[in-house]
């Protein structure tokens, strides 16, 4: 029987979710074209993948690499643009089917905002765009016609166990986390970390800047955030387990005590390939989970006095408005601060905490005041630093 194809177009294909999502679509052909790929400044693997995959556009953000992306692509035929600009404008394309946003940070916000006005369907592994600006984006969802098919492994292991509960109330859900690299260490323990400790990650594999968020366990606040917007939740009803085995993807509690879960390997092309191919599962040689493997699955509370990260997530959703936009504008700064060897690892919680202290809150942000919002944060958090 002959399968509609999906055009994909992959916005960050050259990061750690993008290469892999090309992985799963290299597994059926027969199912997903490329329509679009696009990078910010990794200029050669994105020529490669285009080669590869003959896509209609790519773009390169920085407009320093365009003449090196146009002149490798252009007897191929591929339409090359750069700029912030272009990459909000080329998710519109007709062609489009699914837009998979793997950007990193608030960077994903206007192209996402542009794709659902387009009313196309986001697989989104940009956890940011609902963390900054989660009512605007459920909103415009609704009045566009979009679906939202999470990525993030939590997210994607949610959404599968509602899979058949619309009619069923959540009580409330466990977002499991691996505890990363420091799991179980005290504050003392991290007055000198390093940061090749904190990029030495246990059980995923990941890009920079989400490797430090889950050993600081914002990573995990960012998710709790998400999750509130995604499956309408009040901050009461999402509670965080250490799982270290990172087995348990996570569990939805229901109205009668009921608990289901997901559980696979630790591995990103199963949520990426269950958003591309909703509502099939598809099928694909991955490694299988073997309970026999795994004799002993442990869980443990987070300790937020250590990792001050996930408080401050929990507090800038309970107090809403933008104050979950100013948690990840500092974020955003403090982290590559600490990729840069300028700031200590727990030095990111205290200016994180400064800027959502001294930054004016707005209750109902628009769109413009989340812009100005993540700009004047960006610009305290670089002078606290």
């Amino acid at each position: 029987m002959e399968v509609n194809k999906k055009h994909i177009a992959i916005l960050g294909s050259t990061g750690s979710i993008g290469t892999q999502t090309l992985e799963v679509i290299d597994a059926h052909p027969e199912r997903f074209v490329i329509e679009v790929l696009t990078a910010n400044n990794n200029s050669d693997l994105l020529i490669a993948q285009a080669i590869k995959y003959k896509p209609n556009v790519v773009v390169i953000t920085n407009k320093e690499k365009y003449n090196q992306v146009n002149n490798a692509l252009f007897d191929l035929g591929i339409k090359v643009f750069s700029g912030k600009s272009s990459l909000e404008e080329v998710v519109e394309n007709d062609n489009i089917d699914v837009v998979l946003t793997a950007l990193v940070g608030y960077a994903g916000l206007k192209p996402t905002i542009r794709a659902i006005k387009s009313g196309k369907n986001i697989a989104l592994a940009n956890k940011e765009t609902l963390v900054v600006a989660g009512d605007l984006i459920t909103s415009m969802c609704r009045q566009y016609g979009a679906c939202i098919y999470p990525v993030d492994s939590e997210h994607s292991a949610i959404f599968q166990c509602l899979s058949g509960e619309s009619n069923n109330p959540i009580e409330k859900i466990y977002l499991t986390a691996s505890g990363g690299p420091f799991r179980g260490k005290k504050r003392e323990d991290l007055l000198k970390i390093t940061k090749k400790q904190a990029l030495n990650h246990p059980n995923w594999d990941m890009g920079a800047k989400i490797t430090i968020d889950s050993a600081s366990l914002m990573n995990k606040g960012l998710e709790v955030i998400e999750a509130k917007w995604l499956f309408d939740l009040q901050s009461d009803q999402i509670e965080v387990v250490v799982h270290p085995q990172s087995i348990i993807h996570s569990a939805v509690q229901f109205t009668d005590g009921s608990v289901i879960s997901q559980l696979g390997l630790p591995d990103m092309k199963l949520p990426i390939q269950y958003a591309l191919g909703f509502p099939k599962r598809l099928k694909n040689n991955f490694k299988r989970f073997s309970f026999f493997d795994y004799p002993n699955l442990t869980f443990e509370k987070a300790d937020t006095k250590t990792f001050r990260n996930l408080d401050l997530a929990y507090q800038s959703l309970e107090k809403g408005g933008n104050m979950s936009c100013i948690l990840n504008a500092a974020n955003e700064i403090v982290v590559e601060s600490f990729l840069n060897d300028k700031i200590g690892f727990l030095s990111m919680s205290d200016i994180i905490e400064n800027c959502m202290e001294k930054i004016t809150f707005v209750k109902n942000p628009s769109l413009e005041d989340y812009i100005n919002t993540d700009v004047e944060t960006r610009i305290l958090a670089r002078e606290l630093l």
